[in-house]
């Protein structure tokens, strides 16, 4: 009996997310160009088949390959660019590091460890990760960040489970863990011009075309940094106290099984040594990666060669000898048949968001978008609060940096022609495109952290749009009241 409703909420799933993209192609609501209409069929297609998961999301990545040369809104060439997009490798390497550091146990070395130092309740395990991920995320990329924080939070989530009494919502403590580093890496993201990469392509934007701003370093973290340490607090509000709560208490019998399983671990074995020399290596260079490139011109480096640097390694260094004597130590760290774990349905995924999100681009629809937003111009803070929520329901289904690069020059030319500052708008638009939680296409973190498992999409639709609306209040209270006072063109 399941089955057969399984595979009724399947087909009908199917047919609505064709019937609604047939209705906006032939109908084309919103008067658009004929090649933008189809566009927006698939956009529409794509989502409805995404949310209400008709397919494996994957699956549904896969469509732009098939239905953009079908229906000539682009070459096949043009469709597949984004499946080889830098993010991509960039992922690709993040997953392999990830791989090694389980693939040797040194995972579960620093999970004990963090238990240890946090203690065994399950809300300040969180409270942990929510502020060192934030903390990190605001000198890192909210990438890098999510990439280095992701398989510690698994190997976490192992060994609370092997170590739990029975006590509290196991399910629940998963879920909410792997949500907070995502979604703290987006928010600490947002207090550092170098945070996230929206922040830089903005900046970069504005100091192209106002050289003389007044948009630095330190003013962006005086408005920013207070935004984000509030939504870091809401955001354990949320999660903890109110959506999935995992009343995980604290116990000593727990306390000292973490310890005991730290002696039975022993020093580090030579493959554990070189696997964290090769992770430390890599976050330092993610790092100082702008001190390099500017200290010097021979070479430029950027997250993503970073990333294929350390994926490199690990295949490359050999293992060593292991502690254990019945085990070989001949190899690499890593080894290809090690990948087969890898996930790679999530690297497809975000490709398949890019293509869409560059055929939306091509189309104009984003252009238009702007001229929509015109109509508010009676009202400066409706006008403000309406780019903050496109912009970050937008982010959910479009590269976030494409979506700036798009859009800055829309809001910026907007705020010319109603004299207003181009930063009250621009800022908040910018903002908005880091704080995307409802889909895992959104921003890279979320996609990282829902190749985990433990997440399901209608959880982080519902965790994310909470989040959302909490970033919306605040992102325009503090671009409308505070930013006037410390930025200006």
């Amino acid at each position: 009996m399941i089955k057969v409703k399984k595979y009724q909420v399947q087909t009908i799933s199917l047919l609505g997310g064709i019937v609604i993209a047939l209705f906006l192609y032939f109908s084309n609501p919103f008067g658009v160009e004929h090649t933008a209409s189809k566009v927006l069929a698939v956009a529409a297609l794509m989502i409805t088949w995404w949310v209400t998961e008709a397919l494996p999301m994957p699956v549904v990545a896969l469509l732009p390959l098939v239905l953009f040369p079908l229906l000539k809104i682009s070459k096949l060439e043009a469709a597949a660019s984004g499946y080889a997009n830098p993010v991509i490798f960039l992922f690709m390497g993040g997953f392999m590091l990830g791989l090694a550091i389980e693939k040797w146990n040194l995972h579960r070395r620093i999970a004990l460890n963090i238990v240890r130092l946090t203690g065994t309740s399950g809300d300040r395990i969180i409270l942990g990760f929510i502020l060192a991920t934030g903390l990190l995320s605001m000198w890192l990329s909210n990438t890098a960040t999510t990439m280095m924080m992701f398989p510690i939070a698994l190997s976490v989530i192992h060994v609370m489970k092997e170590n739990n009494t029975g006590n509290g919502n196991i399910a629940n403590f998963s879920l909410t863990i792997m949500l907070a580093i995502a979604y703290a890496s987006n928010i600490g993201g947002i207090a550092t011009i170098i945070g996230t990469p929206p922040n830089v392509a903005y900046i970069g934007y504005i100091e192209k075309k106002f050289p003389d701003s007044s948009v630095d370093f330190v003013n962006w973290m005086l408005l920013c940094m207070p935004m984000a340490i509030i939504l870091l607090i809401c955001l354990y509000w949320v999660m903890v106290k109110w959506l999935f709560p995992s009343r995980i208490k604290s116990d000593t019998a727990t306390k000292g099984l973490i310890r005991n399983e730290i002696l039975l671990l022993g020093p580090l074995s030579v493959a554990e040594k070189r696997v964290l020399i090769i992770f430390i290596s890599t976050a330092l260079l993610w790092i100082t990666r702008s001190i390099i490139n500017n200290a010097q011109s021979f070479i430029k480096l950027d997250d993503t060669i970073i990333a294929m640097l350390c994926a490199l390694a690990l295949f490359i260094c050999p293992s060593g000898k292991r502690e254990s004597k019945d085990e070989e130590g001949t190899g690499s760290l890593l080894e290809w048949n090690d990948t087969a774990k890898m996930a790679w349905g999530i690297l497809l995924l975000f490709g398949g968001g890019i293509s869409l999100a560059t055929a939306l681009e091509n189309a104009g629809l984003i252009e238009q978008l702007g001229g929509w937003l015109a109509q508010f111009s009676g009202n400066g803070f409706i006008l403000v609060f309406t780019i903050t929520v496109i912009t970050i329901f937008l982010s959910e289904v479009m590269s976030n940096v494409a979506q700036v690069i798009v859009f800055a020059p829309v809001v910026t030319s907007l705020a010319i022609a109603l004299k207003l500052d181009p930063l009250l708008l621009g800022i908040p638009m910018t903002l908005a495109a880091s704080c995307a939680s409802m889909l895992p296409m959104g921003t890279p973190p979320n996609a990282i952290v829902f190749a985990s498992g433990y997440i399901k999409l209608r959880q982080m639709t519902k965790a994310g749009f909470i989040m959302n609306i909490v970033s919306i209040i605040l992102i325009t209270l503090f671009s409308w009241f505070l930013l006037p006072l410390l930025m200006k063109i």
